[in-house]
């Protein structure tokens, strides 16, 4: 299934040399798609959905709403599977 939210989003991980939050990642790639509407709810479903296969890493930092960081494998070193 080729899916262009995706895509776009493991481009921007994949491009910066830190984490990003999930603002930032909206940001990076509202410019680029023009054909869906992408919304901060498909933006983090679809991430949610990168951390499960194993392609990127996230976590949620904060209290209370708090935000979620995500970053690609491998940005910090050798990284322990638990």
């Amino acid at each position: 299934m080729n899916d262009l939210i995706r895509d776009e989003i493991l481009k921007a991980i994949v491009g910066s040399g830190e984490p990003l939050e999930t603002k930032e990642i909206l940001d990076r790639i509202e410019g680029k798609i023009k054909k869906e509407s992408v919304t901060r709810t498909k933006i983090f479903y679809r991430l949610n959905n990168l951390r499960g296969d194993g392609l990127i890493k996230g976590k949620f930092i904060g209290s209370g709403k708090g935000v979620w960081i995500w970053w690609k494998l491998g940005v910090f070193g050798k990284e322990v599977k638990r």
